[in-house]
């Protein structure tokens, strides 16, 4: 087994940390990984991505030329990463930040309106977990609640983010799991 991923989008929308707790709740599940941030010249606004793997064999190198899958949450990012997913790959689109496709027949393009969805649980800063369970659901790349316990440890002592990230990550599921898409 090997899943990369891509995850990508402005400084501040939660990529890297997103990338890290799959990073975490894989490893937590025996599996071999690696996480790669890359950071634009600024912080908030600017672009933001990381780069996930995750094997049962141990993992040659972090850096991706043509990722599996891409989760991406900006117009920007798409631009950039989408032509650079691998033929039969999957893409995850926020499409309430992002209203074209991708343009390619190649590939799996699941649209997700992660913010819109962020919004009816309480905060679209949760927009990221919408993503992530989504995510999660298809590829079956580890399990939600080993990504839920990371969670929970990132925020320990912070209930209610706990609660909305939680909400967030089981609606992102759900939703991947409705695209009835295996990859």
């Amino acid at each position: 087994m090997l899943m990369e991923v891509v995850m990508a989008g402005f400084g501040g929308q939660g990529l890297m940390l997103i990338g890290k707790l799959l990073a975490e709740a894989s490893m937590d599940e025996g599996k071999e990984v690696s996480w790669l941030p890359s950071y634009g010249p600024e912080m908030r606004g600017g672009t933001a991505n990381c780069t996930v793997v995750v094997s049962d064999k141990p993992v040659a190198s972090p850096v991706i030329n043509m990722p599996q899958s891409l989760v991406v949450m900006n117009r920007p990012s798409l631009d950039k990463f989408g032509p650079q997913v691998k033929s039969g790959g999957l893409i995850i689109i926020n499409s309430s930040m992002i209203e074209v496709g991708t343009g390619r027949d190649d590939v799996t393009e699941v649209r997700i309106s992660a913010n819109d969805e962020a919004q009816t649980i309480g905060s679209d800063k949760c927009a990221n977990m919408v993503m992530l369970g989504t995510y999660i659901a298809i590829t079956e790349v580890c399990s939600l609640d080993a990504v839920i316990r990371w969670m929970e440890h990132q925020f320990e002592g912070k209930d209610k983010i706990i609660d909305l990230n939680r909400k967030a990550l089981k609606r992102g599921y759900e939703l991947g799991k409705a695209q009835e898409v295996k990859v």
